[in-house]
């Protein structure tokens, strides 16, 4: 099963391509009580092969995505550092479970639903 089978809204996702989950740049993790929630934002490690055209026209080199998790019922974080990069696993178990793994930083979380909340890219290069 593709991992964007347990999204909520996978097909804004799949319409640019389906990425790896592995060697992410993870840039946040946020705890929110609205919902209870939990959002992971981090940088994808490939991209697309053919990118939305005002990517392309822009120069962008980098997709970022924010991962949602909505109706938290449980969660623990387990370290983190300025820069990790990690791999992100999701599986159906009594909702969704999201494990975030690196060397320095472990992260679990069980919630109702999984989802989309941003996908965006950048230039990490300057010409």
């Amino acid at each position: 099963m593709n991992w964007t089978s347990l999204l909520a809204n996978p097909s804004g996702l799949r319409s640019v391509y389906v990425p790896n989950l592995r060697g992410l740049s993870l840039h946040g993790v946020e705890f929110r009580r609205e919902g209870p929630s939990l959002m992971l934002r981090f940088d994808l490690p490939s991209y697309p092969a053919e990118p939305p055209a005002k990517w392309a026209a822009q120069g962008f080199d980098t997709v970022q995505a924010v991962m949602g998790l909505s109706g938290v019922r449980t969660a623990a974080l387990n370290g983190f550092v300025s820069d990790p990069v990690a791999d992100i696993s999701l599986y159906a178990r009594d909702g969704v479970t999201v494990e975030v793994a690196s060397a320095s930083v472990r992260l679990r979380a069980t919630a109702d639903t999984a989802y989309v909340a941003r996908l965006s890219a950048y230039a990490t290069t300057h010409e």
